[in-house]
């Protein structure tokens, strides 16, 4: 997957081989949040101008923005694979929360 950063918000880069264009989207929020460019310069710069919008437009209404993650994850796992869980991150001198942390950003980037 094609991704581009920008004030810690993640765009999905696709290309529309119909319109000959890039296409990108910002993840993580509920928000829908698109542009495009014809360029990957312009894509880049047309990421920053919706972010930026979005701030903007946030600001104007008097709300918090949508942060595409708090940093707390919450989940319901089988009590087997939580027991492995547990053994595994104190086999590694690790807590849960940390070994966990570890495991998900080596998936999330493989």
């Amino acid at each position: 997957m094609n991704t581009m950063i920008y004030k810690g918000y993640t765009a999905r880069i696709d290309f529309d081989d119909r319109d000959n264009i890039f296409v990108g989207r910002v993840l993580g929020v509920s928000s829908i949040i698109s542009f495009h460019g014809e360029t990957v310069k312009q894509l880049q710069k047309e990421f920053k101008v919706a972010v930026d919008d979005f701030l903007a437009d946030c600001e104007e209404r008097g709300v918090a923005p949508e942060k595409p993650a708090s940093g707390k994850l919450m989940l319901r796992i089988r009590p087997e694979v939580h027991a492995a869980v547990s053994v595994a991150a104190q086999a590694s001198g690790k807590s849960i929360n940390q070994w966990a942390d570890e495991v998900l950003e080596r998936a999330a980037h493989a």
